[in-house]
């Protein structure tokens, strides 16, 4: 008898000790949710959003290239790029910018009067063993004069004339060399990603041209 009443007393602070503990709560879950928001961390912070911008995807930033920069036209093709890029509507967001070819020096033998007399010649060089050289048949103050070279610095030149007088060439000169007429480059500044796709398309048209980034001052 001891024994069921020992029995009966345990299994009632049991019950007893689960009540306290909400193990035995009979209502919804919802009752208990005060509590825990009491519990939750930085509640101040929890935004309640509409289903519909829960569900959505974020949303994607479009990139905005600040300065991009295309090629070294020469005047006619910056004709062509001009009517291409009209359609992207830039406005004051294209500029160009010129691009000044640098001085060049140029070794030759002056001209010989006709091309009898720079045929002539040649065939001299061919004989002292010289072989890079070409007639200038171009109209111009060298037409019927022989190039020997054209180098980008006078140091480079002067070198190779030193080198062509040891053969026995004497009649070669050395001169500044006219540079080609400057060429241009485009800047497009703030080209969303729409814009730089329609300027890939076009600079397909221009293998030749680079694009490359650039200061967007």
């Amino acid at each position: 008898m001891l024994k069921i009443v020992f029995a009966l007393l345990l299994l009632a602070n049991a019950a007893l000790f689960a009540y306290h503990q909400g193990y035995l709560s009979a209502g919804p879950a919802e009752v208990r949710e005060p509590g825990r928001m009491t519990r939750q961390l930085n509640a101040d912070r929890i935004q309640l959003l509409p289903a519909a911008a829960a569900d959505a995807p974020p949303a994607s930033v479009a990139e905005v290239a600040a300065c991009t920069e295309i090629g070294s036209f020469d005047a006619e093709e910056a004709k062509r790029f001009d009517a291409r890029i009209a359609a992207l509507a830039l406005g004051e967001r294209v500029t160009q910018r010129a691009i000044d070819e640098p001085s060049r020096h140029i070794v030759f033998i002056p001209p010989q009067g006709n091309k009898e007399g720079a045929d002539k010649k040649a065939g001299e060089l061919k004989k002292l063993g010289v072989k890079d050289f070409y007639v200038i048949q171009d109209a111009g103050e060298l037409k019927w004069g022989i190039s020997l070279g054209i180098f980008r610095t006078e140091e480079a030149a002067r070198a190779h004339l030193t080198a062509l007088n040891q053969k026995g060439v004497r009649s070669a000169r050395l001169a500044p060399y006219a540079a080609a007429p400057s060429k241009v480059a485009y800047r497009l500044r703030d080209l969303d990603a729409a814009a730089r796709a329609e300027l890939d398309k076009i600079k397909a048209d221009f293998p030749q041209q680079e694009i490359r980034g650039c200061e967007a001052a």
